[in-house]
């Protein structure tokens, strides 16, 4: 067994009718195949599978319009998915219903270079855009690690390594265009910097997770690729030092590209997994970008904060090759951590505090996991105030289940006593149900709740996710 899902997952009829209509609409691309519902009933989240009833592949707004009104009309769930690399059960069918895969609509729309912007389809994945935009100059720089689609990075609000510096997908989308639980279709925003036309419900559908309807276009911000990067690593004596080098470097106000923490048992797997010699102690990854000025004096100064704070074997990698090393190792770091317990699966944390409290929440952090029995490697987007605890459990032993589930309840909630979130990217799904009210307040969960139920009053979009429908 590995992690029930919440009561809450009591599964809807799912009426024959609705899935003749979705045959005869879409053909093939409507099935309710066995191996096809395993892969769209599972993420990378510890929870058990949730498989849909069916999966029908859309490839157009009108599609995922046809799709949402004949559910409607059967009062059927739809769930949303983009590549199946969750961390937080967002796609598992928890109460049955159609997957409305959107992995074919992968196309770039409009690409505008002279205004920084591209418009595209959900089910694009962050390489592929970059490849598409590769001859312009620009690039997107959300990059959460795994290839994840666009579409569920907005669903998600998705960040990553180069946060520090360019912001998450919530600073980054400009304009969606959404499908509503009833049918309708409607666009967010525009391609213009700033408007202040009304209420923003472009940020109310980023982050939204599939529970208020179905993304399906989507601009972002793009940026010029930057005339020079370089890339250096560091060892430190220990988790606080790596952090305060971090905080320092941010409150000076030195524009680093990416600031990476990795913990000793963290580097101990990645150099298993990609071949690698570190020393197996705490230690930061950083990325410069800019002129070649600006770069070497940026390095320049995070080399003496490092070496302020006891920092040692600081390396640069300046060659594409040996950069694009050191990050690949750094995103396949999930998978690495876990090779270190050979049949686990792993129960993830992502809070985020303000950077003034982080060597203090990763210190007290390291207690608990020094006391637990299970292997907890740590990495984290330090730059930004967000690190990642990886619990690696057996799936046969409900104990270690219950062991990881209060060290995570007990980091929880030192980040929001330190005034910090629960989530800072992997967002709700399932897994963070439970601390929404504790961070929120009632009167916030009510807000959203309400809002909910004017956009999607039977609940049919992703149910489940986020928090409780009922008050």
């Amino acid at each position: 067994m590995n992690h029930p899902v919440p009561p809450l997952a009591v599964r809807r009829p799912f009426p024959a009718a609705l899935f003749d209509a979705l045959k005869s609409a879409f053909g093939d691309r409507a099935t309710s195949a066995q191996a096809v519902l395993a892969h769209h009933g599972r993420d990378e989240s510890p929870f058990d599978p949730q498989l849909p009833d069916a999966v029908v592949f859309a490839r157009s707004t009108e599609e995922v319009q046809t799709i949402v009104r004949l559910c409607g009309e059967h009062d059927v769930p739809m769930i949303p998915y983009g590549n199946g690399s969750s961390l937080e059960g967002h796609l598992l069918a928890v109460q049955g219903g159609v997957s409305i895969d959107l992995s074919e609509m992968n196309q770039v729309l409009a690409i505008n270079a002279e205004d920084l912007t591209v418009t595209v389809q959900p089910g694009i994945s962050r390489k592929q855009l970059n490849e598409a935009l590769r001859d312009t100059g620009l690039f997107f720089p959300i990059d959460p690690g795994a290839d994840a689609s666009i579409g569920g990075m907005t669903a998600t609000r998705a960040s990553g390594t180069n946060a520090v510096r360019y912001g998450t997908m919530r600073e980054n989308v400009l304009a969606l265009t959404v499908v509503l639980a009833d049918g309708r279709v409607i666009k967010t925003g525009t391609r213009a910097r700033k408007s202040s036309a009304g209420y923003d419900l472009t940020r109310l559908f980023v982050g939204s997770e599939g529970t208020l309807g179905v993304i399906t276009e989507i601009t972002v911000r793009l940026y010029p690729q930057p005339e020079a990067v370089s890339a250096a690593v560091c060892a430190f004596p220990s988790m606080g030092d790596a952090v305060r080098a971090v905080i320092e470097t941010i409150q000076m106000g030195v524009p680093v590209a990416r600031v990476e923490f990795l913990d000793a048992l963290a580097v101990r797997a990645i150099n298993r997994h990609s071949n690698l010699t570190f020393r197996e102690s705490p230690m930061l990854f950083f990325e410069f970008h800019g002129s070649e000025a600006s770069v070497a004096e940026q390095a320049g100064i995070v080399q003496e904060i490092v070496a302020q704070n006891s920092g040692a074997d600081f390396e640069w990698a300046t060659r594409p090759e040996d950069r694009s090393r050191l990050w690949n190792a750094r995103h396949a770091a999930y998978f690495a951590m876990l090779q270190l317990k050979p049949g686990c699966r792993a129960v993830t944390t992502d809070v985020c505090v303000p950077i003034s409290r982080l060597a203090e929440c990763v210190v007290e952090t390291e207690q608990d996991l020094i006391a637990s029995t299970l292997p907890c490697p740590i990495v984290g987007h330090v730059g930004d105030g967000n690190f990642h605890v990886a619990m690696l459990l057996d799936p046969a032993k409900p104990e270690e289940l219950e062991e990881a589930e209060r060290i995570n309840h007990r980091i929880v909630q030192r980040a929001l006593r330190m005034g910090g979130t629960c989530t800072g990217e992997h967002g709700v799904g399932l897994h963070k149900i439970g601390f929404m009210i504790e961070e929120h307040g009632e009167d916030a969960i009510g807000v959203m709740r309400a809002i909910k139920h004017s956009l999607d009053p039977k609940n049919l979009m992703n149910p489940g996710k986020i928090f409780s429908f009922a008050a």
